[in-house]
């Protein structure tokens, strides 16, 4: 395959392209993940509810340890304890699930920011740029030859516009049948032209 034209005008132009496709994609990741990182800040509450409630709930299951241990009435003593020990876990678990939501949602978002430019950059430009790479890699090969020059002809004859053919003359398509060397350059010329490559070396 080859990655750029031959002909400086066109070269220029695909250079530039393939500069604001890298930094539109690296542009739009950028933006995932500050997305991300944004939304990431809505958890801060649900992590201090995590730390707070597992912190609480520690010290109450403490507490009523100590409890339990006065005689007689420690069984009866630690019951609220245990209670609201349970009570403050239940809050570190809301906050350690309110996390991963906010988590979850942050890494859609980056996702969804993310992927759209990113499709439209492997289904749109990318199968493009491949198939000029391929067409050019297979014209650069074959121009200075013969054969190749044919080819190159045919595939101008089915593939330019009628306008750009008739002015190369009258019966172009005439001319290439009956095997003019000067009508078969010409119209491997326009192909090589159209694709932003040098003309064939002339024997």
């Amino acid at each position: 395959m080859k990655m750029y034209a031959d002909r400086l005008p066109t070269a220029v132009r695909q250079l530039l392209t393939d500069i604001l496709v890298v930094l539109w994609v690296y542009g739009w990741i950028r933006a995932g993940l500050w997305a991300h990182a944004m939304v990431e800040k809505l958890a801060d509450p649900g992590r201090k509810l995590q730390e707070a409630g597992t912190a609480i709930a520690g010290n109450l299951g403490d507490i009523g340890g100590k409890v339990g241990r006065v005689p007689l009435v420690g069984d009866e003593l630690t019951s609220p304890f245990s209670s609201a020990a349970d009570a403050a876990g239940g809050l570190a678990e809301a906050g350690r699930q309110q996390q991963e939501i906010v988590g979850d949602l942050a890494l859609t978002m980056a996702l969804l920011i993310v992927s759209v430019p990113l499709a439209l950059v492997l289904f749109g430009w990318l199968p493009l740029r491949l198939r000029w790479m391929r067409r050019a890699g297979v014209a650069a090969r074959v121009r200075d030859e013969p054969a190749g020059r044919d080819l190159l002809a045919l595939r101008a004859l089915a593939g330019r516009p009628l306008d750009e053919l008739t002015k190369l003359g009258p019966d172009i398509a005439g001319a290439w049948r009956s095997g003019d060397a000067a009508a078969v350059d010409a119209l491997a010329a326009l192909e090589l032209r159209e694709l932003g490559l040098r003309p064939a070396r002339r024997r």
